[in-house]
């Protein structure tokens, strides 16, 4: 049996918790880690029905989006909705877990889903994070070379977009003098020593530090293997917020509308006007968008599909860009998919299961 742990390491190994903005709680919110799972139900938000929902299909994990809990919890006495959800799960042995805005920030993510059922092509993410990643440097004697460069690889280094094992060389010569209390693999104490060695770089999510030089320390020979880490400002083009691709064909405003109304299986789309311009760069942003008007602009894009804008909001598009509001739910219920095909191809012990109920809170009167 598959213990909840490791449905959340599996799940942190795609979308890492360290990628989380920082008002956010993804992650296992309410569960045992050691318990075994039955089945897994997967939602958009994790609602008092959802979890009535997993308790009839045998689920004792809910794997939702949207976090039930952001802010502290003082009292659990079932005030409101959020508190009896809590009490429902842990008084039925349910598990919740949230994917959120970690699953929002990564490629292959939740926006790169929305372009996916828009068919858009080379899609990339569109407001990149800096900070996030590190240059490690090791010195490594050329005995060890392959198999520290092995260590580093599958602690998770050397990946740079869609290229692994990067790594940069040049050889030199170290030298050392081993002191008394030392137990050193070349050399003997008091005596000066040099030895044929490789400057090694790599390039590593900055999250990853701890393990990468715990696995470097382990395929090392050397009793203090000397090693430099640099913070970098480099843009992560793996990490960041929204999305942006083309459409196959350039679309007429009235047209696109319509596709997209198809797609993405809507009610009701708010748009700005249209500037007269062929359609054919879409940017998109699942929830709250209006943060990235300026990078689609930035990005050529020609729409900019999100959700959540207020009316003076709009203004902003100022004949740049057609912003297109969707509503947070539709813009985002497709994250369900995602999950659903990320769990389904790895866990076969267990049923992945689709939740039925639709948690909108916005109804609309057409």
């Amino acid at each position: 049996m598959v213990q909840v742990r490791s449905l959340a390491r599996y799940l942190e190994a795609f979308a890492p918790l360290a990628y989380q903005e920082s008002y956010d709680n993804a992650g296992l919110i309410v569960g045992d880690p050691d318990m075994e799972i039955t089945g897994v139900l997967v939602a958009l938000d994790a609602t008092e029905t959802v979890i009535d929902e997993a308790i009839a299909k045998g689920c004792n994990v809910v794997v939702a989006h949207h976090p039930i809990i952001f802010k502290g919890l003082k009292k659990l006495n079932g005030k409101n909705y959020v508190e009896r959800t809590v009490i429902k799960a842990i008084r039925n042995d349910v598990a919740i877990y949230a994917a959120h805005t970690n699953l929002d920030n990564v490629a292959g993510g939740v926006n790169f889903k929305i372009a996916e059922k828009l068919g858009l092509q080379h899609v990339r993410i569109l407001a990149p994070k800096t900070q996030v990643l590190s240059k490690l440097v090791v010195f490594v004697p050329d005995s060890d070379l392959e198999a520290v460069l092995t260590a580093i690889y599958d602690a998770g280094a050397g990946r740079i977009g869609t290229y692994e094992h990067c790594s940069f060389r040049v050889g030199g010569t170290g030298t050392f003098r081993p002191l008394d209390g030392a137990n050193p693999t070349v050399g003997e104490i008091g005596l000066d020593e040099t030895v044929d060695e490789h400057r090694l770089e790599v390039i590593l999510p900055a999250y990853l530090e701890n393990s990468v030089v715990a696995a470097i320390q382990k395929a090392h020979s050397y009793e203090v293997p000397a090693y430099d880490v640099y913070p970098l400002n480099n843009a992560n083009q793996e990490v960041g917020s929204g999305a942006v691709g083309e459409l196959s064909e350039a679309m007429n405003l009235p047209d696109w509308l319509a596709y997209l109304k198809q797609q993405m299986h809507l009610n009701v789309i708010r748009y700005t006007p249209w500037r007269g311009t062929p359609i054919r760069r879409i940017a998109v942003c699942g929830g709250v968008g209006s943060f990235l008007l300026n990078d689609a602009v930035r990005a050529g894009a020609d729409v900019f599909v999100t959700a959540d804008y207020k009316y003076h909001e709009f203004f902003d598009a100022d004949g740049r860009i057609v912003i297109c509001d969707i509503g947070h739910y539709e813009s985002e219920v497709f994250t369900k998919e995602l999950i659903i095909q990320q769990l389904s191809k790895h866990f076969r012990t267990f049923a992945v299961i689709l939740s039925d109920t639709v948690t909108n809170p916005v109804q609309y009167f057409t």
